[in-house]
């Protein structure tokens, strides 16, 4: 693959010569289909010229050790910006590109029918991959393309080609049985947390223990792809919404007639994938979701309160009876300039069941403090640990615990 450098010598004339033919009249909300229409007719080796330099720059990213790329839109300002071990800031070394050029550049990577999601929604979500380097390597990432104030920006998260090991994420032996599907066959895991806090990597790290371990058929429905598995112990079949099925929901529901031990859901985004997530770890599956939520109590409630007030207390009765862990994780800035993951995860117990049952949610967090013997810790015995272990500062464990007042008590801050 030629260098960012020698790549940019042919796409940039190309690109002048492409955007000088954009009229001045097209403005406004008219410009991002206008470019759909004039990137779908250029030749494929302009294509290909283009398809190159996104690519060249997605390398550039990761010898750079970012995590995500921010490319395009009025607010990058024409320059592109990474988010390098937490901390996100242009990068002056990359080249600059217009609005134009950058939208021309996105919409270059995406198929047609991608490019008419795009148009009907204002965003995609989606995947990109591709091959590159001596020796040769594949690269995938993760990406959102989006509407800013009526030009095209794109997002894209960098997917590591190798799975991080569960044993490496301080996981208990008894919190580790209760997730595997050898011990228990059946029941909802959760792994939780806001954006970019991890929850993908520790679903790939759930998958690959039972792919090395577990003799089952495991189906994974996420939007987009992200790593792919490849089959091990277990047979791994990847659909990914909206190119192997039309929504999480039908997935879930199709997946029961294509005999699975695990199903992995990469988001439960709505009430009827929560119900129907429910509903089939309720039928004797294993199976392992995500939620945007910051503690398990809060998981807890949130699950709840999607649904109508009708219905709440019979998932409040399902969810007790089929929730077995819940993963609530962040990633901290460590003293070493990287990031550290701290976790907070709820084992099932009949007490908790009872709480969970009975309307008591506020009661659980002291159960999860009092439970290390069933592998219990909550995020502020986390980030203690890791206060305690010099890899975070004083600042940081009190920047990012969920409950500040009881961080400061264990800690014996005043």
């Amino acid at each position: 693959m030629l260098s960012l450098d020698q790549i940019l010598h042919t796409a940039k004339p190309l690109l002048n010569s492409v955007t000088n033919q954009i009229p001045r009249s097209v403005i406004s909300a008219e410009k991002i289909p206008f470019l759909v229409k004039m990137v779908s007719g250029l030749d494929h080796d302009t294509k290909g010229v283009f398809l190159d330099l996104m690519n060249s720059i997605l390398v550039s990213m990761i010898k750079k050790e970012a995590s995500d790329i921010e490319f395009g839109g009025l607010a990058t300002q024409q320059q592109v910006w990474l988010r390098v071990h937490g901390k996100k800031d242009r990068t002056p070394d990359f080249p600059s590109f217009s609005e134009d050029e950058s939208a021309i550049i996105i919409l270059n990577i995406l198929s047609d029918k991608q490019k008419e999601v795009l148009l009907n929604n204002k965003n995609i979500d989606f995947s990109h991959s591709f091959s590159a380097g001596e020796p040769v390597r594949t690269y995938r990432f993760r990406a959102d393309a989006y509407y800013d104030m009526d030009s095209l920006a794109l997002n894209m998260r960098a997917i590591s080609p190798v799975v991080r090991k569960i044993e490496t994420m301080g996981f208990s032996k008894a919190a580790l049985q209760s997730m595997h599907h050898l011990y228990i066959k059946q029941g909802l895991v959760l792994v939780t947390g806001i954006t970019g806090s991890g929850k993908s990597s520790t679903l790939d790290a759930i998958v690959d223990m039972h792919n090395e371990t577990d003799n089952a058929q495991v189906i994974v429905i996420a939007q987009p792809i992200e790593f792919v598995h490849i089959s091990k112990k277990c047979i791994i079949r990847h659909r990914e919404v909206g190119k192997d099925v039309a929504s999480f929901k039908d997935g879930v529901i199709q997946s029961l007639r294509q005999d699975p031990d695990i199903i992995i859901i990469g988001e439960m985004r709505d009430p009827e994938t929560i119900m129907a997530s429910l509903e089939v770890a309720d039928t004797g599956h294993k199976v392992f979701s995500t939620l945007h939520t910051s503690s398990a109590v809060e998981s807890i409630d949130r699950i709840i309160a999607e649904v109508h007030p009708n219905e709440q207390p019979r998932v409040r009765y399902r969810l007790a009876d089929v929730l077995t862990v819940v993963i609530s994780q962040k990633l901290l800035p460590s003293l070493d300039g990287k990031r550290v993951m701290a976790k907070e995860v709820l084992v099932m117990t009949p007490n908790i069941q009872a709480a969970i049952k009975n309307n008591n949610s506020g009661e659980i967090y002291m159960m999860i403090n009092q439970g290390a013997a069933q592998g219990m810790i909550t995020m502020e015995q986390d980030i203690k640990n890791l206060y305690l272990a010099k890899k975070i500062s004083l600042d940081t464990a009190l920047a990012y615990a969920n409950q500040k007042g009881r961080m400061k008590q264990i800690l014996g801050v005043v």
